[in-house]
């Protein structure tokens, strides 16, 4: 018995060393339709294989849509495993990484040995599917990645007894400032759809004189088209109160989009008071975006802002950066593991030897 132990032992350590022990990325099928969530984490699992670890996206169903026409097809060429399938191989040093809406997963494979991490992206998703008390540690998951200092704090609070590490988004390449004229086109980006459709109805009712302007929603369009049509528009406006990081006004920033939007409820490192036009109360959206279109046609809106939005892009990570940040994370996890191995490998063979 000792013997078995004692060689699965050396092999889990073998397959950590040589990077061969499976990460397995869970991800949410959006049916084809463009999510940032999902971007993040096949983002993550691309970083750790260019790295030579092996990372395998996990998906529920066998009819899975994937990711390839919204985020490219390089993405698809991850490894994909299917829950449905059955046919999943999971050992001890294995990791499975579990977005933090798919909790009730955690509780079906609260028995297998492998190591086991959330990842919290949307902080107000974390108890959606949990039963009324149950924690993540208790279905043995004690570390969790999040993608900001103010969600960290958070769900420290919430959650106790967890490791929780950071990796900040970066904002692809995809974006970036044509510099040529802008056209009077505000593009809105609303996690919830009603509101935006609403704010655009809105607009055109109390400034019936805007009614020349063109409002864009980007919805459900890939990466490729949301950039181009964000880089023509005078204005982005950003509506989403519960946003763990905020990547749509920075990617507008990159774009050289002035970005109007409703300060979350956690306030982004990122965000100043003179990088973009920051409300609390959304009612004012409309009077706002009025205001910043009538400034905009008098040449009249402040270079201090174009100014201030190119510095905050220099204070965030490169993809060259995420890269290096996931690498580093994992390196950590991957020699903690080893070191832990070798530690109940030391000691099954000592009790051997004092046994002979």
């Amino acid at each position: 018995m000792e013997e078995q132990q004692i060689k699965k032992l050396e092999d889990s350590i073998s397959h950590l060393e040589g990077k061969t022990a499976r990460i397995y990325v869970m991800v949410q099928d959006t049916k084809g339709n463009p999510k940032a969530s999902v971007r993040y984490m096949y983002q993550f699992a691309l970083a750790l294989n260019n790295s030579g670890y092996n990372a395998i996206i996990l998906h529920e169903k066998n009819d899975y849509i994937g990711v390839g026409e919204w985020l490219g097809e390089k993405y698809m060429e991850i490894p994909h495993k299917s829950i449905e399938s059955k046919n999943l191989e999971v050992s001890p040093e294995d990791f499975i990484i579990i977005p933090e809406v798919y909790s009730f997963v955690m509780e079906q494979i609260v028995n297998l040995p492998c190591a086991k991490i959330v990842m919290c992206q949307a902080y107000d998703h974390m108890l959606e599917t949990l039963k009324p008390g149950a924690s993540w540690t208790q279905y043995g998951f004690i570390k969790c990645i999040t993608t900001s200092e103010s969600q960290k704090n958070y769900i420290g609070q919430v959650m106790r007894g967890l490791s929780i590490d950071i990796v900040e988004p970066f904002i692809s390449d995809t974006f970036k400032n044509p510099n040529v004229p802008q056209k009077p086109i505000v593009s809105v980006v609303s996690r919830d759809q009603r509101k935006a459709v609403n704010f655009i109805k809105g607009f055109y009712l109390k400034f019936p004189q805007y009614r020349w302007v063109t409002f864009r929603d980007l919805r459900g369009i890939s990466e490729k088209i949301f950039a181009e049509q964000l880089s023509e528009s005078f204005l982005s406006v950003w509506v989403d109160e519960t946003s763990g990081y905020g990547t749509f006004p920075l990617e507008s920033m990159k774009s050289g989009v002035l970005c109007l939007g409703i300060r979350p409820n956690l306030v982004p490192t990122w965000m100043n008071e003179n990088n973009g036009i920051w409300i609390d109360n959304e009612n004012h959206l409309l009077d706002f975006t009025a205001d910043l279109l009538q400034n905009w046609l008098e040449d009249n809106i402040s270079e201090q802002i174009y100014t201030e939005m190119s510095q905050t892009l220099k204070t965030l990570p490169t993809e060259e950066l995420f890269s290096e940040n996931v690498t580093k994370l994992f390196d950590g996890y991957f020699e903690s593991r080893i070191t832990s191995f070798k530690s109940q490998l030391n000691k099954l063979q000592t009790e051997e030897e004092n046994q002979q």
